[in-house]
C-alpha cells in the first residue's frame, strides 16, 4: 500500500510539473503574441484616433487616446479638397480589369502546367519562374517605350492588360494547389467524354475557391497600393488612382495632419473590410497552396 501511494504521489507530482510547464509556456506565448499585436496595431490606432481630432490635439502630451470631441468634418474636408470619389472610381475600374485577367489567365496556365501533359512543360514552367527574379525596374523602361509606341500611355490599358497574360507568382501558387487535387477526378471526367476545358471549369475551379480568393486578394492589394505604375502611365488628373490622389494630398496638405489621417483612413478602409470578409478563405488558401511541389 505504501509503495502504491508513493507511486501515485510521484506520478501526480510529475503530471503537476508538466502541466505547470505547459501553463508557463502558453502564458509566455500569449504574452509575446499580445505584445506583438499591440505593436502592430499601434500605428493603425494612432491613425484612426488622429483622424477624429483637431490639429492641436494630435501631438499634445500626455497623448489623448479618445478624441474630445469627435471631429467628423475632417473626413468631409479631406474628401472634398481632393476628388477622391473620382479616384475611387478609377481604381475600381483598374481593380476589376486586373482581378478578372489575373484569375482567368493564372488559373488557365496553372491548369495546363499541373493537369495536362505536354512536351517541354516543366522546362517552360522553370523559365516562367525565372522571370520572377527580374526586378521591376529592369523592365520598366522597355515596357514604357512599348506602350508609348502603341499610343496607350495615359490610359488604363498598361495597368490592366498585363494581368491577362498570367502573372508568374500567381501561376505558381495555383499550380501548387492544383497538383494536390487527385488525378482520378480528371480521369473519371475524361472517361465520361469531358474535354480539358470542361475539367478545368467544372472539376478544378470549384475545388480551388480558397487559392483563387487568395490570388484575388493579392491582386486587389497590388492595384490598390500601386503608386509607381499610375504615376508613370497616367498624366491626366481625371484618371488618377487612389494611391496617386493620396500622394497628391500629402504634398498639398503635409502640415494638415488631421486631414491627412482622415484621408489615409478612408483609403485604408476598403482593404480592411475585404480582409475581414475573406479572411477565412485567405488563411485556408495560404495553408493549402504549396502542399505539393
Amino acid at each position: 500500500m505504501a509503495v502504491d501511494k508513493e507511486m501515485r504521489y510521484g506520478s501526480e507530482g510529475i503530471l503537476h510539473r508538466v502541466s505547470a510547464r505547459r501553463v508557463i509556456w502558453r502564458t509566455f506565448i500569449y504574452t509575446v503574441l499580445i505584445l506583438g499585436s499591440a505593436v502592430a496595431l499601434f500605428p493603425f490606432v494612432w491613425l484612426v484616433r488622429s483622424s477624429f481630432m483637431e490639429m492641436r490635439q494630435i501631438f499634445i502630451l500626455p497623448p489623448e487616446w479618445i478624441p474630445k470631441p469627435f471631429v467628423w468634418r475632417n473626413y468631409v474636408e479631406a474628401m472634398t479638397v481632393v476628388p477622391f470619389g473620382l479616384y475611387f472610381q478609377n481604381t475600381i475600374k483598374i481593380v476589376i480589369g486586373v482581378m478578372c485577367g489575373t484569375l482567368l489567365s493564372s488559373s488557365l496556365a496553372a491548369f495546363s502546367f499541373s493537369r495536362l501533359r505536354w512536351r517541354g512543360r516543366d522546362g517552360i514552367f522553370g523559365a516562367l519562374l525565372t522571370t520572377m527574379m527580374l526586378p521591376y525596374a529592369v523592365t520598366l523602361v522597355p515596357t514604357f517605350i512599348l506602350w508609348s509606341r502603341l499610343n496607350l500611355v495615359n490610359t488604363f490599358v498598361p495597368l490592366t492588360l498585363p494581368a491577362w497574360f498570367g502573372p508568374p507568382f500567381y501561376i505558381f501558387l495555383l499550380r501548387q494547389f492544383f497538383m494536390s487535387i487527385p488525378y482520378e477526378l480528371d480521369e473519371a471526367a475524361y472517361v465520361d467524354g469531358a474535354s480539358p476545358l470542361y475539367v478545368y471549369w467544372r472539376v478544378i475551379l470549384p475545388l480551388a475557391k480558397p487559392p483563387l480568393i487568395v490570388v484575388g486578394i493579392f491582386s486587389f492589394l497590388g492595384v490598390w497600393n500601386d503608386l509607381l505604375g499610375p504615376v508613370i502611365y497616367l498624366t491626366n488628373p481625371n484618371k488618377f488612382t487612389v494611391a496617386v490622389g493620396l500622394a497628391q494630398f500629402r504634398s498639398m496638405y503635409s502640415a494638415q495632419w488631421h486631414l491627412l489621417m482622415a484621408a489615409s483612413t478612408v483609403v485604408l478602409l476598403p482593404v480592411i473590410i475585404l480582409f475581414f470578409i475573406a479572411q477565412k478563405y485567405f488563411i485556408e488558401g495560404i495553408a493549402l497552396t504549396g502542399m505539393k511541389a
